[in-house]
């Protein structure tokens, strides 16, 4: 005697279900993993340093155009690249244009270069600066007193310092760098997309 053909076709249709289930999540991608930034330190960026685990970073204050003090909770939450720089300084002159174009390109909610001078003729000599060179997209800031170079331990200028979006140093760059190059864009990109995980 012959079966009803209904009684087989729940069952062939919930085992091709639960195939069909099973290959899916077999195939699908893995869940996304925070960049490993090392891989990142090569070619323009070859110079970078990762710190082996995020460092604490120091408390330093310092003038906004307007001669008012201000401190690293303006960029809380950010990913921020602090340039310790100097009008005098030959190199810090040529990677401020790299520097401006990293903030037009990058710059904004996730993101923000703080380039911060050590010019002991105080704020006057780095605007004068930025309207020569045309540095349309950096905030002018001026630590004449250097402490919070000092803080950072930044003892040769340029030095530029990667801070995660918990305010933490996670790498540094002593010494100029073609910030707006390929190699360094995918650098911050990366530290940026980690901040969002």
């Amino acid at each position: 005697m012959a079966l009803p053909k209904f009684k087989f076709v729940i069952p062939i249709a919930a085992t091709m279900s639960i195939f069909l289930l099973l290959a899916t999540a077999q195939f699908a991608a893995p869940p996304a993993r925070a960049a490993d930034l090392s891989q990142l330190a090569v070619g323009t960026m070859a110079n970078f340093n990762l710190s082996a685990k995020p460092l604490p970073v120091p408390d330093i204050k310092f003038q906004d155009e307007q001669g008012r003090e201000r401190d690293l909770a303006m960029v809380a939450g950010k990913v921020v690249l602090i340039n310790f720089w100097a009008t005098w300084c030959g190199p810090c002159r040529r990677e401020m244009r790299d520097l401006d174009k990293l903030q037009a390109r990058l710059g904004g909610p996730a993101f923000t270069v703080l380039a911060v001078s050590s010019d002991r003729k105080g704020m006057e000599v780095v605007q004068k600066f930025y309207r020569q060179y045309k540095i349309r997209h950096l905030g002018a800031y001026n630590d004449p007193s250097s402490k919070g170079q000092r803080a950072f331990r930044a003892f040769g200028l340029p030095t530029s310092v990667l801070i995660d979006g918990q305010g933490r140093e996670i790498g540094r760059l002593v010494g100029p760098a073609e910030w707006s190059s390929n190699g360094a864009l995918d650098l911050i990109k990366a530290a940026i997309a980690n901040a969002a995980q």
